[in-house]
């Protein structure tokens, strides 16, 4: 497919996103229908991107934006559960599909049957997450889950080269596959770290916003293919770069904070509508490629369905026998300790659907082994790819909405922590405040009267009051109807007045009363205006 069919598809995801949202449906299972159904459109050529691409350029932002909204405080606070899903479940899934699928494919060796097992591994964390958003999820199980999406795939990556390498003979630059493994985590985390500090200390003595928003733009990229070039963890590499990235966050000017917080979402919307699309697109392909094969079409899809309930099974069975384990052997009842409960893990095992990367490596599979063979099942393994993408999206992602809704998964000691963590950091902030306010006191600026300073200070003082106190009676919930009607009503005659600053300030330009750079300049100061407040408003529905 040409460069202008690859932008129609993301014009055409993008649009069809919209209207799912506007009608309420998932998006990702809605662009996986519309793209399997526009697969056989005649006169559409398939798209077939390069697996490299895929996993050089789509993955990469999507990695470093969840890494960057993520705290790294977080990431270690549920180091273990998270290690658990997203290395010890990847390679417990690997594994149990890889016998399974020898037993069951005549057309897999044991070796074939492992980058199987490989490939479906990786759970995608986009569909789910998202789903947790809008239902309410509490905060430690979205964590969680986000946390095992920036491990998982380094993991099944990994597993993926050592397999391949395996059936095709082809040589690692490490022989034992103990020491590739942590090969590819150190020095993953070592190249994230380095050009992560890198980027910090350039940002850190430029001045210019739009210069620091494409740094941080192009690390994601630099940071997978420098990683990817000495033969480690390009996965790793982008996750760490964007966790020190993230943890100086408040280093940057207001102006590139502002740019990234629009920036990162757009691109998002952009990667992942395009990536659900580009799944149900490949559905004609996989089954061309399976007939081409000369294979029966029902055997190979029976084959891959009953892979797929493994997967789906693999998860909760994982899952519950750790956690029986666990309390099993440890003296404590699990009480108070910060387990999840019983329902919180069911929903935490349904949230296993598979996504890009899954098609991805399936696509990476070596035509041939280095004797010049064929890869033993090539095309079985990429329809049964196809198919476990699809059927955990349709049958997992339809349904956790209602399971989230059935299981009472709320947790009432988050909410408690919550409201400590918004005391503590207001308590941090007024002292911040009267501290910095004291400083200007009792050292003013050289030339001003120290009246001047004194009201400068007041009236600073109380501004931040105003915002402190307003922050406090809406986190502690205690705004009435009244108080709600009033807030409405101000948010409206807010957007009039900004509407009809607008109108007028156009229709002066137009009238060639004010000039273009002048008319930019004021847009943008009402812009700014509306999106501070906007924010105050997410944060008071938040």
């Amino acid at each position: 497919m040409s460069v202008a069919g690859l932008l129609l598809v993301v014009v055409a995801s993008i649009t069809v996103a919209g209207f799912a949202k506007r009608l309420g449906f998932q998006v990702p299972l809605v662009l996986v229908t519309v793209g399997a159904a526009a697969s056989y459109i005649p006169g559409i050529p398939p798209l077939q991107i390069s697996p490299d691409l895929i996993l050089g350029v789509v993955l990469p932002p999507l990695l470093y934006s969840a890494a960057l909204d993520y705290s790294f405080t977080t990431f270690r606070r549920n180091i273990w559960p998270i290690l658990r899903l997203g290395i010890v479940m990847v390679v417990v899934t690997a594994v149990s599909v890889g016998f399974f699928a020898n037993w069951l494919v005549p057309q897999l060796t044991l070796g074939a049957a492992f980058v199987l097992g490989a490939v479906v591994a990786p759970p995608d964390a986009v569909a789910a997450v998202s789903v947790g958003r809008k239902l309410g999820l509490p905060n430690r199980m979205m964590a969680i889950l986000e946390g095992e999406s920036l491990v998982n795939d380094a993991a099944a990556l990994t597993l993926f080269a050592l397999a391949t390498g395996a059936v095709t003979g082809r040589h690692l630059s490490l022989d034992s596959p103990i020491l590739f493994f942590g090969y590819e985590i150190v020095g993953g985390v070592a190249v994230g770290l380095a050009l992560g500090w890198v980027v910090r200390a350039v940002r850190a003595r430029i001045t210019d916003s739009a210069l620091e928003t494409v740094l941080g733009l192009v690390l994601p990229f630099a940071a997978y293919l420098l990683a990817e070039e000495i033969h480690a963890s390009g996965v790793l590499a982008v996750v760490t770069a964007g966790f020190v990235l993230g943890r100086t966050v408040g280093d940057e000017s207001v102006q590139t904070r502002i740019q990234e917080r629009s920036v990162w979402p757009t691109i998002d919307l952009v990667l992942e509508t395009f990536v659900f699309a580009y799944i149900g697109l490949q559905f004609k392909s996989v089954i061309d490629a399976v007939v081409a094969d000369g294979l029966p079409v029902h055997h190979v899809f029976a084959y891959a369905f009953a892979i797929l309930l493994l997967v789906i099974a693999v998860r909760p069975v994982w899952i519950f026998v750790s956690v029986g384990w666990r309390r099993a052997t440890s003296p404590l009842t699990g009480r108070g300790t910060g387990r999840l409960t019983w329902r919180q893990n069911l929903v935490l095992s349904w949230a296993g659907m598979r996504g890009v990367v899954t098609l991805a490596a399936a696509a990476g599979i070596p035509l041939t082994t280095l004797a010049g063979d064929p890869f033993p099942g090539r095309g079985v393994i990429q329809a049964v790819a196809f198919t476990v993408a699809v059927g955990t999206l349709l049958i997992q992602g339809s349904t956790l909405p209602m399971l989230i809704r059935l299981l009472d998964v709320a947790d009432p000691d988050e909410e408690t922590r919550a409201r400590e963590q918004r005391a503590l950091a207001h308590r941090v902030s007024r002292q911040a405040a009267e501290e910095r306010l004291a400083q200007a006191l009792h050292d003013p600026p050289d030339g001003l009267p120290a009246a001047e300073v004194t009201e400068i200070v007041a009236r600073v003082r109380r501004a931040t009051e105003a915002r402190l106190v307003a922050e406090h009676i809406e986190e502690a919930g205690e705004r009435e109807a009244t108080l709600r009607r009033v807030g409405a009503q101000f948010n409206r005659l807010r957007d009039e007045v900004l509407k009809a600053q607008r109108q007028a300030l156009i229709a002066a330009r137009d009238a060639g009363e004010l000039d273009d750079e002048v008319l930019r300049r004021v847009l943008s100061e009402l812009d700014m205006e509306e999106a501070v407040a906007e924010a105050r408003l997410q944060r008071q529905r938040w």
